[in-house]
Order: structure tokens, then C-alpha cells, then sequence
């Protein structure tokens, strides 16, 4: 696969949004059935010096978080028929991110950690500087992970978002390896996809395991309070600096594993995600495949013209 031909997108609210180098283009099917598309300049907030291997996963997740919001909002006006200047400001969008970020690091970072600390009062770990309470510590955080996948996917609006994903998914196989696009010979490649942000964010939660085993222990054996709680506020907090490393660290990974996709020890990697993604997608119908590669052209023909669909 050339670096030429990799795109990325992100389902949105009734459609899919695509990102082809500088430009990201959003489709969504309005209530009257027309698929609108939206071409915008991918945002960046990613100095050059940061573009660099290991510099890059951090600044680059929060750009995308910016642009995933944007066009989630976007696609929130058009397939509710709301006016356009219902987007998001500035400050909504700031106060979007604050909030999705906080309740994210709480929920994966923070009451993982406190569930193990109530592992060690009922006698059944170690303390923080133990192998046993990071063991307690990475159990709570795939359970609570799984449990948030598997209990939105519950809710028939995510279930749609769902099958969006699904047909990104398939249209960025067909275009990546020069298939035809034509929606009803696309819907026979896979929904599942080893780039895809739900493989992320398990690398995400593994880098941060194996990490805080090594480096919380001797972060508290250089220093910590005396006092129990002011100790495990510290640590709490020396967790949420690490997220900044664990995302670098995960996202040179899957940049590896789709840059190696065919390497024996990249397809072992890509397993689990593969495996994650059968509950973050569903089976698209050819209407929700259309949409993805109408994101998909717009998004490609802004800089070149190689990617024009077909119809079968």
C-alpha cells in the first residue's frame, strides 16, 4: 500500500467523514434522502518539529479529535435539517474537547486505578508499587472499556453510526487497493480495518499498561507522599502526564501496522483491534456505502482526480 494511496476517516451522524491529505470532506444523508458534501482544509495544530516519529501521536490525536468534533457537529445539522449556524464555536468546541477528554481519562485512567486500590484494602493485591496492583489496575481498564463499547453499540442511533464505520471502512479498502468504486462491488471487502481508531485506542490502553508497570513503581520509589491519599493523587496525576507518551507510542504503532499490514508479527498485533472492530461496526447497506464514497471522491478530488466512482 503506498503512502500515495492512504486515506483515513471517521463515521459521523447519518454519513462518513474522509481525510486525503490536506483536506477532509463530509457526506451525510439528509431526511429527504440527497447526500450533501461538505469539503473543509484538515486543521492542524501540529508544528513541524513535532511531525517527527515518537514527537508526533499526541498533537496529532488532538487534531483529530478537533476535526472529528467539527464534522460530527456538521453532520448533526444536516441530517436533523438544522440551519448551519448551529455548528459549534470556538468555545463549545474547546469546551467539547475539555469535557470528552476528562470524562475519557476518568474513566479509563482514574477509576481503574481507585477499583485497584479497593483490590489491595480487600487483600487481594499489592500496593501501587506492586506487579499484582497493575494486573488489578490493567483488568479494570479493559472491563471498563469493553463494557463502554459494548453498551453504546446498544443504542439503535450508535448502531447506525456503527454501520457508517463499517462502510468507511470498505471504501477505504477498495480505494487503498485499487478497486473499483462502485458501491454494490464494494460491500464485499471487510468492515474491519487495522488503522482503525478503535485498534488505537487498545494499543492505547496495552502501551499504558505495560508502561505504568515499570515506570510508576520507580517513579514512588524516587519519591511519593506519605500520606495514602495525597500518594495516590500523585500517582493518578503522574498517570495522566504518561497519556501524553502512551499515545505517541500507540499511534507509531498502528502507523507500523498499516505501513507492515502483511508482516507475520503486525497481523498478530492487529488481531485484537480486528477483533474490537466486530463490535464497533456493522454491516453497511449499499445507500450508507454510497455515502462513505461520495466523502471519499470529494475528499481524493481535491487533489487529484484518480478516484471517481462507478455505478454497477
Amino acid at each position: 500500500m503506498s503512502a500515495a494511496k492512504t486515506v483515513g476517516g471517521q463515521a459521523v451522524i447519518e454519513g462518513v467523514m474522509m481525510r486525503a491529505k490536506d483536506n477532509l470532506a463530509i457526506a451525510v444523508r439528509r431526511p429527504d434522502g440527497e447526500i450533501t458534501v461538505e469539503l473543509r482544509p484538515w486543521f492542524s495544530m501540529t508544528p513541524e518539529f513535532m511531525k517527527k516519529p515518537f514527537l508526533r501521536g499526541f498533537p496529532i490525536f488532538m487534531e483529530t479529535m478537533v476535526n472529528g468534533v467539527k464534522a460530527l457537529n456538521y453532520s448533526a445539522t444536516q441530517a436533523l435539517d438544522e440551519e448551519e449556524d448551529g455548528e459549534l464555536t470556538s468555545f463549545h468546541l474547546i469546551l467539547t474537547m475539555v469535557i470528552a477528554l476528562g470524562a475519557a481519562l476518568g474513566l479509563f485512567v482514574v477509576l481503574p486505578h481507585f477499583f485497584s486500590v479497593a483490590m489491595k484494602w480487600w487483600g487481594v493485591s499489592g500496593d501501587v508499587d506492586s506487579l499484582s496492583f497493575h494486573i488489578w489496575d490493567g483488568f479494570f481498564k479493559m472491563v471498563m472499556f469493553l463494557g463502554y463499547i459494548v453498551s453504546i453499540s446498544l443504542i439503535p442511533d450508535i448502531k447506525r453510526v456503527f454501520q457508517y464505520h463499517g462502510a468507511e471502512h470498505k471504501v477505504i479498502w477498495a480505494y487503498e487497493t485499487g478497486g473499483d468504486l462502485e458501491a454494490c462491488r464494494i460491500k464485499n471487502f471487510s468492515r474491519l480495518h487495522p488503522r482503525c481508531g478503535t485498534a488505537f485506542l487498545l494499543f492505547v490502553l496495552v502501551v499504558s499498561i505495560l508502561l505504568f508497570t515499570v515506570l510508576v513503581p520507580m517513579v514512588v520509589a524516587i519519591w511519593a507522599p506519605e500520606s495514602f491519599v495525597l500518594k495516590h493523587l500523585y500517582i493518578v496525576g503522574i498517570k495522566l502526564l504518561l497519556m501524553a507518551p502512551v499515545s505517541a507510542v500507540a499511534y507509531e504503532m498502528i502507523k507500523a501496522s498499516g505501513k507492515y499490514e502483511n508482516s507475520p508479527v503486525c497481523k498478530v498485533m492487529c488481531l485484537p483491534g480486528l477483533g474490537m472492530q466486530y463490535l464497533t461496526t456493522r454491516e453497511p447497506d449499499e445507500q450508507q456505502i454510497e455515502v462513505a464514497l461520495a466523502a471519499l471522491n470529494k475528499a481524493v478530488a481535491a487533489g487529484s482526480s484518480d478516484a471517481d466512482g462507478g455505478h454497477c
